[in-house]
């Protein structure tokens, strides 16, 4: 299980994520994400791991995961979906995967030809802004924390979208 601080992307601070123990796994410089338009996930040693960006260009948000440099996945959100938000990670090959509950909330689930492959959840936590993300096993944890950040990412960009419209 990994530990992730909500609105992280608000305020544009770095942040660790950590284990169910309180021990840092990865850390992610949201500083890079005002000036590229990029996050950087490092490991607790300070090599780069993953990268996630955006695409600048694209109908719906879609964000670019790399892991090790190499593309690993894309996550966008689902053009149609009534009622619900769903956002697809795109990988390679045939095994996408897709994000679907309460998206806004941090309570969903991440599931692969309809299995549950990850679960995203506040009310496991008492910590206050914080949620957490259960991976269970064959799934790369850091496509799975990169999804979960693009998606807080475009969530938070609809949001301030909406607030530039009002």
């Amino acid at each position: 299980m990994f530990v992730i601080r909500e609105r992280f992307f608000s305020v544009g601070d770095d942040f660790d994520v950590l284990d169910e123990h309180g021990n840092k796994v990865f850390h992610v410089d949201g500083k890079v994400l005002s000036v590229r338009d990029k996050v950087v996930i490092e490991d607790p040693s300070g090599q780069e791991v993953a990268t996630l960006h955006r695409h600048l260009v694209s109908l719906r948000p879609t964000y670019e995961i790399r892991i090790g440099g190499e593309k690993a996945a894309e996550v966008r959100k689902k053009l149609f979906t009534p009622f619900r938000e769903k956002f697809t990670i795109d990988v390679p090959g045939p095994d996408d995967l897709e994000m679907k509950g309460d998206l806004l909330d941090h309570e969903y689930v991440i599931e692969r030809g309809g299995e549950q492959v990850a679960a995203v959840s506040k009310r496991w936590l008492t910590i206050r802004d914080t949620y957490a993300v259960r991976i269970t096993g064959g799934v790369e944890p850091l496509l799975i924390i990169g999804a979960v950040l693009a998606l807080d990412l475009a969530l938070e960009r609809e949001k301030d979208k909406g607030k530039d419209d009002d």
